[in-house]
């Protein structure tokens, strides 16, 4: 089957297809490719073959629409955002979302802004920056309905990195494995000392595979403490978890 054929399956799959936009599926495909083209010169993702980047990209990305509202003009800030997920493709699935792509490595987001006007999408920024160092900035601190992360760490330095961005009443959306219970259950304290709750866990299966993920819903109660996040050599010494129960 066609990567558009794919696409529009696994969206009707997840009962997304009546709320996307005229040409979503078209510009995932664009994406996809892009990626895969891109790719070659750079490392963006160890994937290589498109089918398995439209499910386990888009697809997986795309789920995040069934557990969050992204409609009139929300903001969201996806922390550490590689290759652009899941950011890019929320926004090609919901055009008024308002997108800051952070990530550490400049030629990353330098690719990011092109393939973001080769697409077509505008109210799209990107940051150069450190999230331990830009979550203390007073222009992004507590200024963002979502932040997402899809960074392999561990849930409570997750939180400590991405809570701070969010404003309260907002939410960070962690896309984790299935199996992250026991992350969880040790990221607790940590999720209550940076002004969070856990809301609740989405378990979600990609359309066209037998991979199931889950997205980890932290409602941002309280304002996070001024003192986090710490800088990135303390919090690699002494996660939040283990600090707390110190």
């Amino acid at each position: 089957m066609e990567i558009q054929g794919i696409l529009q399956q696994g969206l009707e799959a997840y009962g997304l297809a009546g709320r996307t936009r005229p040409g979503a599926v078209h510009s995932l495909d664009a994406y996809c490719r892009l990626l895969l083209e891109k790719n070659r010169e750079m490392n963006l993702t160890a994937i290589t073959d498109p089918v398995e980047a439209a499910n386990l990209h888009m697809l997986d990305c795309a789920a995040l629409l069934g557990c969050a509202d992204f409609d009139g003009e929300k903001t969201l800030i996806d922390v550490g955002t590689g290759a652009g997920f899941p950011g890019v493709v929320l926004k090609i699935l919901a055009p008024s979302l308002r997108l800051t792509l952070l990530d550490s490595l400049n030629k990353r987001l330098d690719w990011l802004g092109e393939l973001c006007g080769a697409l077509g999408l505008d109210g799209v920024s990107t940051l150069h920056a450190r999230a331990e160092e830009a979550g203390h900035n007073p222009i992004l601190r507590e200024q963002f309905d979502y932040a997402t992360a899809r960074a392999v760490a561990s849930l409570d330095v997750l939180c400590e990195l991405c809570l701070p961005f969010v404003t309260p009443g907002g939410a960070f959306l962690a896309m984790k494995g299935r199996d992250c219970g026991g992350e969880l259950q040790n990221a607790a304290p940590a999720i209550r000392e940076l002004g969070g709750e856990l809301e609740r866990c989405w378990d979600y299966a990609i359309p066209g595979t037998d991979v199931i993920h889950r997205v980890v819903v932290i409602r941002k109660t309280a304002p996070t403490p001024g003192r986090y996040p710490r800088r990135w050599a303390k919090i690699q010494k002494n996660s939040l978890s283990s600090h707390n129960r110190s």
